[in-house]
């Protein structure tokens, strides 16, 4: 049996509005993206990326989408989606762009890439605090996320090493 390569595409959904990305479902961006290949590669173009395209992820809050196509044919979609210019659902067009910010032979890579960004992202966001209560904030906030899965992996591997040293 032969194993179909694959290419994820991770992009990002710029929009005017932030609240529009809320109302933005996986079959809005798939559709969307699938008319951009037809638009822009015609027939052919849409039959080769059809063929095992997916959203295999959508977060509405950041605008983050993972998209999967074939490796051989990842071009013609990667190439398309400048021409995406809006996305429709329930009858609703919102204006937006998709913004591809890495390609990936693996959904691991493309998280691996996403947290290195995310965090390039804050930093950007810290530097551009206009007060020190905005900075204070936003400090506290990444801490206690990041202490609450130290505290939770310290916690594990505590429970750990009590389990070992019953059993000895």
């Amino acid at each position: 049996m032969v194993r179909f390569k694959h290419r994820y595409l991770l992009c990002e959904i710029v929009s005017e509005d932030p609240r529009c990305r809320q109302c933005i479902d996986e079959r809005a961006v798939g559709a969307a993206a699938k008319d951009a290949v037809a638009r822009t590669h015609g027939d052919y173009g849409l039959a080769c990326c059809s063929i095992s395209f997916t959203v295999k992820y959508l977060n509405a809050y950041t605008g983050i989408v993972l998209l999967r196509c074939r490796k051989d044919f990842y071009r013609l979609l990667w190439s398309a989606l400048p021409f995406v210019t809006y996305l429709e659902n329930r009858n609703q067009r919102y204006s937006c762009f998709f913004n591809t910010l890495h390609v990936g032979g693996t959904i691991r890579t493309c998280q691996k890439f996403l947290i290195q960004y995310n965090r390039k992202q804050l930093l950007l966001l810290l530097h551009n605090c206009t007060s020190e209560e905005e900075r204070q904030s936003i400090q506290k906030s990444v801490l206690s996320c990041c202490l609450k899965e130290v505290e939770e992996e310290q916690s594990q591997s505590g429970d750990d090493e009590d389990d070992c040293a019953e059993t000895d």
